[in-house]
C-alpha cells in the first residue's frame, strides 16, 4: 500500500553555487560520506549531487508532516545498490518515523539534465 509520495525538482545550478559560497560547510551538512564520494568520482558531479538532494525532499515530502522539520539531510540517505539502482538509507529520526508508520520501503527514481535534477519518492508498508 502507498502510504505518501513526493516529487522534486533543483536546478544544477543552484547546488554548485551553494557549494561554491559555503564549501564543505554546506556538503557535509547535506551529504553523507557516500554520497559525496560517489559524486565525486563522476564527471559531472553537481548534476549527481542535486540528484541525491531532489530526493532527499521527495523523501521529505512523501512524509509529509511536522515529523519532518525533525530530520536532518543527513538521516536520508541515497545510495546505489550492486544493479545500481538508487536505494534510500533512513538514519535517526527518519527512520523512527519510517517504522512509527509502518513503512516497510522507500522507493525512489532519480533523473538529470544538463540543468535540471528531479527525483520522485514512494513510501510502502507491507
Amino acid at each position: 500500500m502507498i502510504l505518501g509520495t513526493g516529487v522534486d525538482i533543483v536546478e544544477i545550478c543552484r547546488i554548485r553555487k551553494a557549494a561554491d559560497k559555503w564549501k564543505d560547510k554546506f556538503l557535509n551538512r547535506v551529504f553523507t560520506d557516500k554520497e559525496l564520494r560517489y559524486a565525486n568520482g563522476k564527471k559531472f558531479i553537481y548534476q549527481h549531487l542535486a540528484a541525491r538532494f531532489a530526493a532527499k525532499e521527495a523523501v521529505l515530502k512523501a512524509f509529509g508532516d511536522s515529523s519532518i522539520n525533525d530530520m536532518e539531510w543527513k538521516n536520508i540517505e541515497i545510495v546505489n545498490n550492486s544493479d545500481g539502482r538508487p536505494i534510500v538509507i533512513l538514519k535517526g529520526q527518519a527512520r523512527k518515523t519510517m517504522v512509527k508508520r509502518g513503512i516497510s520501503d522507500v522507493i525512489v527514481s532519480l533523473s538529470h539534465t544538463r540543468n535540471y535534477a528531479v527525483a520522485n519518492a514512494i513510501l510502502v508498508s507491507a
